[in-house]
């Protein structure tokens, strides 16, 4: 048995709602872990408290965003721009997988293996977070092509800011502002996603009730 269109788009809004509380739940148990000047990969290097959790969250999100790849291939239609965009999905899930072979190491200790696969693997979701956006911009109206111009200069900007904030964290040095700097960053794209699967939600429901009419 198969799942419908509209359960798979609606993995698109559950995926981001799962990683944001994910990183409340994680960040709350985590004994003097700080939001605004901490990375979300900070809540799971070596030697966290709650490997495992973290690792059933990464492994659930990126199941969500497989599906709600596909649900994005069977709403495509003739539409190439959502074609690339489901496929990049998909494949930006199954990439991500792994995150699971490359935690960090805790701050102050000598960088490892892991730290350079983390590294590369920030590197690579920054590329699939832009060609999403790019791709997905041309995917509906004039009013998601703004919002989604709006979310790649959000995206550059404060991943801009990430990337200063790593230099210091990998230097040992304070970080403040880091934490909030990817949030913004990383949830930007996620409200992205979650509006593109609500958007595909609405124009499904249309055509089914196009279908339906006599």
């Amino acid at each position: 048995m198969t799942l419908g269109r509209a359960p798979l788009l609606a993995c698109g809004v559950v995926s981001s709602l799962l990683y944001a509380a994910g990183d409340v739940y994680r960040g709350l148990r985590y004994p003097g872990y700080s939001f605004a000047s901490q990375t979300i990969s900070e809540l799971s290097p070596i030697g966290a408290p709650s490997p495992r959790l973290s690792q059933g969250l990464g492994v659930a999100y990126d199941a969500l965003l497989i599906a709600f790849g596909f649900g994005v291939l069977r709403s495509a239609g003739d539409g190439r721009a959502l074609r690339i965009v489901g496929t990049l999905l998909v494949a930006f899930g199954i990439a991500s997988l792994g995150w699971l072979f490359a935690p960090m190491q805790q701050r102050g200790a000598e960088m490892a293996l892991t730290d350079v696969m983390h590294i590369a693997l920030s590197i690579m979701s920054m590329v699939f977070f832009f060609a999403l956006l790019g791709f997905g911009a041309s995917a509906f109206g004039a009013r998601f092509r703004l919002y989604s111009i709006a979310t790649i200069l959000t995206v550059f900007v404060f991943g801009i800011l990430t990337y200063a904030g790593g230099v210091r964290l990998a230097a040992n040095q304070p970080t403040p502002w880091l934490g909030l700097y990817e949030r913004i960053m990383l949830y930007a794209f996620m409200l992205w996603v979650a509006v593109l699967a609500v958007a595909l939600l609405r124009e499904s429901g249309r055509s089914s009730t196009r279908s339906a009419a006599p």
